[in-house]
This record gives C-alpha cells, structure tokens and sequence, in this order.
C-alpha cells in the first residue's frame, strides 16, 4: 500500500540541533506536498509553536494538519478547522499546583500565545518558552487564575526530581490524566487517554485513510504511541533506546536530514 500521509514530531526530527528546517529537508517535504501527500506536524508544542514552522512548510496551501499538545487539539491549516479537542479536567489543576509547590517544581500551561505560570521562571520553563517563540506570563495564583479551557499542563524541572514524581502523580491520579515525559525535564500531563496515536486515528477517519498509508517519525518518549500505531514506524537515529526498539525503521539522525532520508526511501 502507498504511503499518503506523513507525520513528523519537530523537536529532533524535522529540526535540527539549531531548531531549524534543513534545506535538504525542506525541499524533500515540499515536493510529496506537490505530489498530493498530506503532512503533519505532530508535536507537544502549544499551536503558537507550531505555526511558523507550518507557514514555512506551506501546509495552509497543501492542506497540511497540526495535531499539537501532544494530541489535545487537530487543526487543519488551510481554514483553521478544529478537527478534535480534548480538554483538561480543571478539578486535578490543585493537585498537580500543590504537587509541583511541594516538590519545588514548575507547572505551567498556555494562554493564548503566552506560558502562564505562577512558578519560579526556571531554565526549563524559559527553554519551553524559547523553543515555541512565546513569552511567560506570571500570574499571582495559577489555580485559581486558569478558568478557561486548557490543553494541557507542563511540569518542569530537574530530571532526578521528574523522574520521583512521575509514579507518584501516576498512582495519585489513577489513571484520570495522561502522563509522561516527554524529556527528561518535562512531565506532559495530558486529558486523559490523549496521546498523539489516538489523535491521528480521529484525523486518519477525518481523512478517509487507513493507518497503513501513514508514517510517522519521530525521537522522544511521546512519539511512541504514533511510532507503533503508524503503517511505517520511523525513529530517528538521535532517538531514546526505548524509541528505537518501538520503531520499524530507523533513520538517520535530525542533523543528517533523517525525514529527506525517510520521504527519498519511501515516498518518492
């Protein structure tokens, strides 16, 4: 079966170390869009942190898709159509404020094109602010602040701490909220059952194509529900062990132009 759709984490897959888009890169994504080929970028990043690189790639004029937020919210580029959305449960936001007070850590979310946070300005929440292009935005009190619909919350820290807390959260919340990390300074804490694998099955039925005509590539923890889902199931060669054992293929790395390799071996 051909291959129709591809799908493409950012952060160490379609960027490279500097966070950019190769040319090699770019030019082998633009030629599938010419052929008919859907694109996606799948990423944990808020949408405000995936659009430029969107409008770099076009996908408004070639009917491209964002799935953002780790697969909290779909939307196709070319008419800003929200195809699927799942929303937070606002009850647990005490919990994860209370947790991240105690074991002194970040907790941040989104607002618009901002990071909202009431935390102490860490270097991972200014790395989340820096990779997405959108600056934070203090608030006095985080809980009782957020009364609007959010997408996802973030936990940040250092990686011994993330790396205690992530089990306890997990027991705590009994399964009501998705979480991982998705580096080793980040917890997602995601709606539950939310994971990029179940938002591309929602767009896959949008799109009338089946999971055999996907591929997706990816290098992180939360790339694997999608790299194992996918028809194709591609890892970088930069990626986590674990990724790479989940993985039908692996590629070369995000600074050897890995996704041209990719779309030259299997889509051209």
């Amino acid at each position: 079966m051909a291959y129709e759709i591809l799908v493409l984490d950012i952060d160490g897959t379609l960027t490279n170390s500097q966070k950019q888009i190769s040319d090699k890169t770019y030019r082998s994504i633009m030629a599938i869009q010419e052929r008919g080929h859907k694109v996606v970028l799948a990423s944990g990043r808020p949408t405000p942190g995936i659009l430029p690189l969107a409008e770099k790639l076009k996908l408004s004029e070639y009917d491209g898709y964002i799935l953002s937020f780790n697969g909290a919210k779909v939307m196709n580029c070319r008419n800003g159509k929200i195809i699927f959305q799942q929303v937070l449960n606002r009850d647990y936001i005490p919990l994860l404020h209370t947790t991240a007070v105690e074991n002194k850590v970040g907790l941040l979310s989104y607002e618009g094109d901002c990071v909202i946070t009431d935390s102490e300005i860490d270097q991972y929440i200014e790395i989340e602010s820096r990779i997405n292009g959108i600056p934070v935005k203090q608030v006095d009190d985080f809980v009782s602040y957020i009364q609007f619909d959010i997408n996802k919350c973030l936990m940040t820290g250092e990686p011994d701490i993330l790396k205690r807390i992530e089990p306890e959260l997990k027991a705590k919340l009994k399964g009501e909220l998705n979480i991982y990390r998705s580096e080793p300074y980040f917890i997602e804490i995601m709606p539950r059952n939310i994971d990029k694998a179940y938002s591309l099955g929602k767009l896959l039925d949008y799109l009338n194509l089946s999971k055999e005509q996907m591929i997706s590539c990816g290098d992180g923890f939360n790339d694997i529900s999608m790299i194992e889902y996918a028809g194709m199931g591609v890892a970088m060669a930069n990626a986590q062990e674990v990724v790479k054992s989940k993985a039908d293929y692996i590629t070369l790395s995000n600074d050897e132009d890995g996704v041209a390799h990719v779309i030259e071996a299997f889509m051209l």
